[in-house]
């Protein structure tokens, strides 16, 4: 639109098609009437005297109104990251040998990050972040679908490839649910707020598995809450392509139904963890020792046939803990546990 058709709309339409234009006039405690008059009209009437607190002509004003919608146009309609391939290409390991061979992780796709504490997951992970162009200790080189990446999106920040869920996911700040969710929605400019908060809420309370509200504080959740939160969160509504689970067999949630919802989601999913249940359900293990990719493991039918009955044993080992939890005795029957 242009800046003629801008300044002719009536802030009615305008309020309405645009809501974010209503923070920028509380930044000059200035509140718009929701009626015909036009945004020219509003913006010539606000007397001088008031736009001399911050510094500020009529012409002035009317310029950063013009550039602040403009700028806000163009991050509303900026495109969802449509990667579907990264490649890592191999790098070297701490001690200099070069990694075996490259990498290609693949929208939908789990794969999963095992090895010791202090073996270099973080920085597989961080080389992927920053978008590496052989200028790490790894020298690990990162191409998205198989072109090198813009300078200026390695610089940019505005699109974050990897979104992280670590271990511990406390939060410190004095919001509820809904208002979490309510302001991670408006930062991206979504339109149906109302309608996105109610789908993560409802998501997050399926995956945890324990009854909380949106009126909950989200410094009140337990461990397991704060991280079903947080995947439904991502899953969606983060743009970020990639995202890196870290120990989700300590999180409380649901494990399985965790990972198919983001999987759905299209998006590459690289999980740290020690859990053979999480381990067999990738497609790809990556083995890391001494800060390199020492191996790379396709998941196996027999590995998979075995998936079954590790699964089963996990869900008796959940009743047993879900006893536990509601203050229950514990009946052991050994041979239906082995079956």
């Amino acid at each position: 639109m242009t800046d003629t058709a801008l300044l002719t709309q009536s802030l009615h339409q305008l309020l309405s098609e645009r809501p974010y234009v209503r923070d920028f006039f509380a930044a000059l405690n200035l509140t718009p009437p929701d009626d015909e008059i036009s945004l020219g009209a509003f913006l010539d009437g606000i007397p001088a005297a008031h736009l001399e607190e911050f510094a500020l002509d009529h012409a002035i004003l009317t310029s950063q109104c013009i550039d602040f919608i403009t700028q806000m146009e163009a991050f509303q309609s900026r495109e969802t990251s449509t990667v579907r391939e990264v490649t890592i290409k191999a790098g070297v390991d701490k001690s200099g040998s070069k990694e075996q061979q490259d990498l290609i992780l693949r929208s939908g796709e789990v794969v999963c990050v095992v090895g010791p504490t202090g073996s270099g997951k973080s920085r597989l992970l961080a080389d992927i972040e920053c978008l590496a162009q052989g200028d790490t200790p790894s020298k690990r080189q990162i191409l998205l679908d198989g072109q090198v990446p813009d300078e200026n999106r390695r610089l940019s920040g505005e699109q974050q490839l990897v979104a992280q869920l670590s271990q511990n996911m406390n939060f410190v700040m004095d919001l509820t649910v809904r208002e979490f969710i309510t302001m991670h929605a408006e930062s991206r400019l979504i339109s149906d707020v109302a309608q996105r908060v109610e789908q993560i809420f409802t998501t997050a309370v399926d995956l945890a598995g324990e009854p909380f509200t949106l009126d909950t504080p989200v410094t009140a959740l337990s461990g397991g809450q704060s991280r079903a939160l947080m995947i439904a969160d991502v899953a969606c509504l983060s743009a970020s392509p990639i995202v890196l689970i870290d120990e989700i067999e300590n999180a409380g949630v649901d494990r399985r139904r965790a990972l198919d919802l983001l999987v759905k989601e299209e998006k590459i999913v690289l999980m740290a963890t020690h859990d053979p249940l999480l381990a067999l359900s990738g497609d790809r293990r990556l083995v890391i020792r001494n800060g390199g990719i020492a191996a790379i493991i396709e998941t196996s039918d027999e590995e998979r046939q075995g998936l079954g009955q590790l699964t089963a044993l996990d869900k008796k080992l959940s009743r047993l803990r879900d006893q536990v939890r509601h203050g229950e005795r514990i009946i052991f029957d050994l041979q239906q546990l082995a079956e």
